[in-house]
């Protein structure tokens, strides 16, 4: 077992591996990866491998669920209310090293991102133009997942230190034990792939389902605002907005859009089956009861007050409801699906765009009227007030209610150095959290201290 552990992940996570004695924790298949890696022979093999990285994506322990409940759980939008114990830890910020996260799942993403990367294309039976789309493919991937771990794990919000992450560029290498990274060269290291994915990509393969040449772009703006790196986030959102390749959902089927796949507004989503996120395990069961009546899990419960930010006509304010009797005020509209889990989940909006272009125009000059044209572009479809200057309060208000439930806000946060309000199962406020702090950044976890003599703690664990 040793064995399979040294080529199936990239590092330190052999200890837990090993003692697991089992797999389970592996979904979909980290111990078919070393026999995966020998065997790509054409260019279909490639394509199998960047399927299945999706569909890592999808898992209940990334983006199927935790990834975005957590981001969500610990802002002023939602918290915990006990239903089922779920997300009471970190809702309260009271993890801890054993608590786990998106550590072992974005690294093993990213451990078969390598494999489609390094291979050479040339040596391939089939279409190596499409080799080379999907090795840019896997490398946007590689940014998206290390992208996440900076922002999970890396120390930027915290009061000192500068350590990101490993960013790992080679499967079965030399170094099983990597040292953290500075944020900077994470960063930096992002961006490239970034711009590489994009420079790899063919539009003509373009797909909703799996990663696209714009998506990588608007990928590329998120990161670049989440830095404040004004200029590249300006550039990369333009391309994305220039292709006119997606429109901005209206007022009339902003709700609908949600109970559909691959909506006009959709640049990027995750494809969901019964058999990837039955039910119980989805993003929509986290969020509510599956009918009125206090049955399921529903343990992300929206702070009463949020409902108040919303005008009267503003469509998204529809996307909120109650359950149990009108007590529980309930993310209804995003991913409504209770009975099967099914919806695709999109990671990349056009209007997340929109507003990441609107905030790098009025960065970079805050007269600039092109700041408030773009910004407008989002209530004018919403059925509300427009904004008659370029405020970064008014940015950041209209983020928290585009991207609500989808989780942005605690980033939103971090970004801009709030404080972050700690609210208990009963929704009261338990503590304020000032920015910065060490519980902003997650803990390395045990299993990977234990197994890495390299790895350095986050402060405070």
């Amino acid at each position: 077992m040793k064995k399979i552990i040294k080529y199936t992940f990239v590092f330190g996570l052999s200890a837990m591996l090993f003692n697991s004695c089992g797999t389970e924790d592996l979904e979909p298949t980290l111990a078919q990866s070393k026999a995966v890696e020998t065997s790509i022979n054409n260019v279909g093999n490639l394509y199998s491998l960047v399927k299945g990285m999706h569909s890592q994506l999808t898992a209940s322990g990334y983006y199927g669920q935790e990834m975005i409940v957590t981001n969500e759980v610990r802002s002023d939008n939602t918290f915990a209310n006990g239903s089922s114990g779920r997300y009471s830890t970190q809702a309260e910020y009271k993890y801890n090293d054993n608590t786990g996260f998106v550590w072992d799942n974005a690294y093993a993403v990213i451990a078969d991102a390598n494999i489609v990367i390094n291979v050479d294309v040339a040596s391939l039976a089939g279409d190596q133009d499409y080799g080379k789309h999907l090795q840019g493919q896997a490398t946007a991937i590689r940014a998206l997942a290390h992208y996440d771990l900076l922002r999970v794990y890396g120390q930027q919000h915290t009061p000192s230190g500068s350590l990101g992450v490993p960013y790992i560029t080679t499967f079965k290498g030399d170094d099983l034990f990597p040292s953290r990274m500075s944020i900077d060269e994470v960063k930096n290291a992002i961006y490239n792939d970034l711009e590489t994915a994009y420079a790899m990509m063919d539009d003509a393969y373009d797909s909703k389902i799996l990663i696209s040449k714009l998506a990588a772009k608007a990928l590329e703006s998120r990161v670049a605002i989440y830095f404040g790196d004004w200029v590249r986030a300006r550039d990369a959102a333009k391309i994305v907005i220039d292709a006119n390749a997606y429109t901005i959902a209206t007022a009339a089927n902003y709700v609908s859009n949600w109970m559909i796949d691959q909506a006009p507004n959709s640049i990027f989503e995750l494809e969901f089956s019964a058999s990837d996120n039955v039910g119980i395990n989805g993003l929509a069961y986290i969020y509510r009861f599956p009918g009125d009546s206090q049955s399921g899990y529903g343990d992300i419960e929206v702070v009463s007050s949020v409902i108040d930010i919303f005008e009267d006509g503003d469509v998204r304010k529809n996307i909120l409801g109650y359950q149990a009797a009108g007590t529980r005020l309930r993310n209804m509209g995003k991913y409504p699906d209770t009975v099967s889990g099914t919806d695709n989940v999109p990671l990349i909006r056009i209007e997340e765009v929109v507003l990441n272009y609107a905030e790098a125009l009025f960065e970079i000059d805050n007269l600039n009227p092109m700041a408030l044209e773009q910004l407008n572009k989002i209530p004018s479809n919403r059925g509300a007030s427009l904004y008659t200057s370029v405020t970064k309060a008014n940015i950041l208000s209209e983020r928290r209610k585009e991207l609500m439930f989808e989780g942005f806000r605690f980033d939103d946060l971090m970004r801009t150095g709030q404080s972050v309000p700690v609210i208990g199962s009963s929704q009261q406020l338990v503590t304020t959290l000032t920015y910065p702090n060490n519980l902003f950044a997650y803990p390395i976890p045990k299993s990977e201290m234990d197994a890495n003599s390299n790895m350095v703690q986050n402060n405070g664990y």
